[in-house]
């Protein structure tokens, strides 16, 4: 599953590069608010703060379509709190991702909606257990998975002389964790990447 989809977004990009009538660059950053959903997602996951930024290529297809793919740093993970022997623990797991998503762009008049698959690549993963002015963190890429397949959902305000501010959702298909094998049996953990964000960015080369 992971070629097929990454191959779909590799073609996406440079068939809208080929037909595309104007190109625009650009950055973006903004926060996240992120957490695991799924069935073995814990009750008490609740939403890590981080943030995002990169880069961005708007393809325009006509004057109100676009193809945009953009090459993000992307913070993810989640937050859980827990009483353990009369204190109170705060963990992170928080994961550190190269996201490429390459969404379809529609503007009406200064408006715009997108959606799109994102493909994401886990660079780093670090575990925080936190108790009063205590903290301990362990390194834990070994136990994600490298790659995350997902989507994004979102809209926003573009204006045609570069400015842009968005609020975007970012979902995944695959599960997040690795699967695990205990005594003799694998056991795939159904948790998956949810995220919120909010951004501003700036296109280059506007009117």
């Amino acid at each position: 599953m992971k070629k097929p989809f990454l191959l779909f977004l590799l073609t996406a990009g440079t068939t809208a590069a080929v037909h595309a009538q104007e190109t625009r660059f650009g950055i973006k950053a903004g926060g996240t608010l992120s957490t695991f959903v799924g069935k073995d997602a814990t009750s008490t996951s609740g939403n890590k703060l981080g943030f995002h930024a990169g880069l961005v290529a708007n393809l325009g297809l006509n004057d109100r379509l676009s193809i945009q793919p953009e090459l993000l740093y992307s913070m993810k993970g989640t937050k859980d709190e827990a009483a353990f022997g009369g204190a109170n623990l705060t963990g992170y797991q928080t994961l550190h991702y190269l996201d490429v998503p390459v969404v379809l762009k529609a503007k009406f008049s200064q408006l715009f909606l997108e959606v799109g698959p994102q493909a994401g690549v886990l660079i780093d993963a670090k575990a925080t257990v936190e108790s009063g002015s205590n903290s301990t963190s362990q390194a834990n890429k070994a136990t994600f998975n490298d790659v995350d397949l997902g989507y994004v959902l979102g809209l926003g305000f573009q204006a045609d002389s570069g400015p842009m501010v968005g609020f975007r959702y970012n979902g995944a298909f695959t599960n997040a964790p690795k699967s695990q094998s205990f005594a003799g049996r694998s056991f795939q953990a159904q948790a998956r990447n949810s995220a919120l964000q909010l951004y501003i960015g700036f296109l280059f080369g506007g009117k």
